[in-house]
């Protein structure tokens, strides 16, 4: 399986379905299994058409409490899990997606709004700063493509490195679970029925 959980995403307040979307199917298709939405002003609410049914085969994990800072929340619960809080601006002094170091320990990457980028208290709290290099004259990418480049090269760079990024053999197992779950209709009914069969041969054993 080639799933990782040691790179992980962080959508802070993404409002456009369009780029949702379209980040959700780019951690599908390079095996980043954990995206963190963060929702304090925007819903987040990907295009089904442009998401071919990406989130059914993704982790997602929500923090939009009405009276909390969802940002410092959810940082702090990754800082807690282990991770370095990697944040993506074109405006920090930063490491880009080629040089930065993989062997450090798990990265959450943390991605802003299309308009105005990460919020004061996602770059505060960060441990580190990643930019992609531009040579025009548009002041940056759109999170999208951001977001695609940024996982095309790391994830590139850790299958070809010897940091230790897959899933263990029992998240794999729970993952293929849940998939499975996702997958058919009234998961359930099955997982009662064949908990009745197990009964049932444990029984005449």
């Amino acid at each position: 399986m080639h799933r990782t959980r040691y790179l992980t995403v962080v959508l802070e307040d993404i409002y456009q379905p369009h780029n949702a979307s379209a980040v959700l199917r780019t951690c599908d298709c390079l095996g980043v299994q954990d995206v963190h939405i963060i929702e304090n002003r925007n819903t987040f609410s990907p295009n089904p058409d442009v998401a071919l049914g990406a989130s059914k085969w993704l982790t997602l994990i929500h923090y939009r409490e009405k009276t909390e800072d969802n940002t410092r929340i959810a940082l702090h619960r990754l800082k807690e899990k282990g991770y370095r809080l990697v944040a993506t601006s074109p405006h920090r002094k930063s490491h880009t997606p080629e040089d930065f170091d993989l062997n450090r320990g798990k990265a959450a990457l943390l991605f802003g709004t299309e308009l105005t980028g990460l919020s004061e208290t996602a770059l505060s709290m960060a441990d580190e700063y990643l930019q992609i290099p531009m040579v025009g004259f548009t002041e940056s990418f759109n999170i999208s493509v951001t977001v695609a480049i940024t996982l095309y090269t790391l994830t590139h760079r850790l299958r070809a490195s010897e940091v230790p990024w897959q899933l263990s053999s029992g998240e794999q197992l729970e993952l293929l679970l849940e998939w499975t779950r996702n997958s058919v209709r009234n998961p359930e009914a099955i997982e009662k029925w064949l908990h009745e069969k197990k009964t049932d041969a444990e029984k005449s054993s």
